[in-house]
């Protein structure tokens, strides 16, 4: 049996990142339950929390504000966020 590991968040969690990983995981049961987790963590850059999916998507939240979909395009690095979980499917490589 595999675990999931928390990145880059530490056994206390602040307030925004408590709140934006709520959104994500709220999120991710409603919209991609069942696709298989790559990560979950947080990236001090840029102050998302996120949660990232199999599937090329992951959904994030910085400062817990709305949740947003990031598709990353694997050949140049690009990265695109959209407002729903069906654009993001669509726009994905």
């Amino acid at each position: 049996m595999e675990y999931l590991q928390l990145n880059n968040l530490k056994e206390t969690i602040a307030y925004c990142e408590a709140m934006g990983l709520s959104l994500c995981l709220a999120s991710y049961a409603k919209n991609a339950s069942g696709e298989g987790i790559i990560q979950i963590g947080f990236n001090p850059n840029s102050g998302y929390v996120y949660i990232a999916l199999e599937n090329g998507i992951s959904i994030c939240s910085a400062f817990a504000n709305n949740v947003e979909f990031l598709v990353t395009d694997v050949f140049s690095g690009e990265e695109k966020f959209y407002e729903t979980y069906n654009e993001a499917e669509e726009n994905v490589n």
